[in-house]
């Protein structure tokens, strides 16, 4: 069983924003693929499904960004899930729009999401799909970028980086991490 976490801020008032790019691909696989992210469990909406014969459990953790780590624990201790089979996807300033990095390790590169993630499961070692929202303008505060919307110029790279997302996500399933980064980070 894989699970996979999408990051973001729960609230209407954050749907559309860079920040939350990781609920938009959540919501784009379970659309894909026919499952519904709406059992409240775990400090988190949680979905269950079958892809190509792999049980997956997609989860959308409703703590606000900055204290992800707390739903993911608690899914892991009440579900005794491994982190072997996580997959974390959030928003990457470091990675531009319409593109997607995946890493199996690391710091938390001052994604806050990312830390309380590390800080709650005790490691760096677990997989992550970094999507692109590329750095605000020189002179435009962080929070303020990404908790703003999509420009309409971007969405065309938005659709992409959200297809992309999937697309590495679905071929996960069936294939190593390290495998699906080297065909998906190009």
């Amino acid at each position: 069983m894989k699970w996979i976490v999408g990051l973001g801020n729960p609230g209407p008032q954050y749907a559309k924003t860079r920040h939350n790019i990781g609920f938009m691909a959540i919501d784009d696989l379970a659309r894909r693929h026919g499952i519904s992210v709406t059992q409240s469990k775990c400090k988190a909406l949680v979905g269950e499904g079958n892809v190509g014969g792999e049980k997956i459990v997609l989860i959308k953790p409703m703590t606000f960004m900055n204290l992800s780590g707390e739903s993911i624990r608690a899914y892991m201790d009440y579900y005794k899930a491994s982190l072997d089979d996580l997959i974390v996807v959030y928003d990457d300033m470091d990675t531009e729009i319409g593109k997607v990095r995946l890493r199996y390790q690391g710091s938390a590169g001052g994604h806050n999401g990312i830390k309380s993630i590390i800080q709650h499961t005790g490691t760096q070692q677990f997989n992550r799909v970094r999507m692109g929202i590329s750095r605000p303008e020189p002179g435009h505060a962080i929070i303020d970028y990404v908790l703003g919307t999509f420009p309409k110029k971007d969405q065309d790279l938005l659709e992409k980086t959200i297809e992309s997302t999937c697309d590495a996500l679905e071929f996960s399933l069936k294939h190593t991490f390290e495998q699906t980064m080297a065909k998906f980070n190009g």
